[in-house]
């Protein structure tokens, strides 16, 4: 099974992409991962990539879809399936894969694509808060600490909200990934690929409904 992975931020696909991999034991791809694991494994995207990166430059395109295409090829794609997650983020980029798997004989099930308003997308990501100390994270509309002020974890009493997660700023990265989004969803409903999943209901809610679609695959 191949599929790909789509959903604003804050809609709750990294909790659904792990919950993919337990179940299904596919190989969950994310861009992050492949480009550490082509420089760490000085591949020749890796080494291109890598240059790049040291001189604070953007990987272009053809890098990085370069890169993707030597981890599809691998073994336990073959064996087990993908998950693909951030790959891809632009038109061109899914026109490339479209590409680069009809090449390698690989073929995509599914994409997946978890669907929450982005109103509410905002509610949520700037609600977060974090534990100074440790690091755990709460919200404040529906994790607080069970002690008011209180880490439940280690007992510190100071909190900070990222720089990023102000209301404003979240807005303005949901609006970003959603125009940057649409295309390719386009792309992908027109043949005929996308399943949309509501990521409004409760985990165990959505996780069932994608189950669903899965099992039908």
């Amino acid at each position: 099974m191949n599929l790909l992975i789509m959903g604003l931020p804050g809609a709750g696909k990294g909790t659904q992409a792990e919950m993919i991999v337990s179940e299904y034991g596919v190989m969950h791809v994310s861009t992050g991962d492949m480009f550490r694991e082509a420089m760490k494994d000085e591949t020749e995207m890796g080494k291109q990539a890598k240059a790049f990166i040291d001189k604070g430059e953007l990987v272009p395109d053809e890098v990085t879809n370069g890169i993707v295409k030597e981890r599809l090829a691998k073994a336990d794609i073959r064996e087990k399936g993908v998950l693909l997650d951030g790959y891809p983020r632009t038109i061109e980029q899914a026109a490339a894969l479209d590409e680069m798997m009809a090449d390698l004989g690989l073929k995509l099930d599914v994409v997946l694509n978890i669907d929450v308003d982005p109103s509410i997308l905002v509610e949520r990501i700037s609600g977060r808060f974090i534990c100074r100390n440790c690091g755990a994270t709460y919200h404040k509309l529906n994790k607080l600490p069970k002690v008011e002020g209180v880490c439940d974890v280690c007992g510190s009493r100071d909190f900070y909200q990222r720089a990023d997660d102000n209301p404003e700023t979240v807005a303005t990265r949901i609006d970003i990934n959603e125009k940057q989004s649409a295309p390719i969803l386009t792309h992908y409903r027109e043949l005929g690929l996308v399943k949309d999943v509501s990521g409004m209901g409760k985990i165990d809610e959505i996780k069932t409904s994608v189950k669903e679609i899965l099992s039908a695959i």
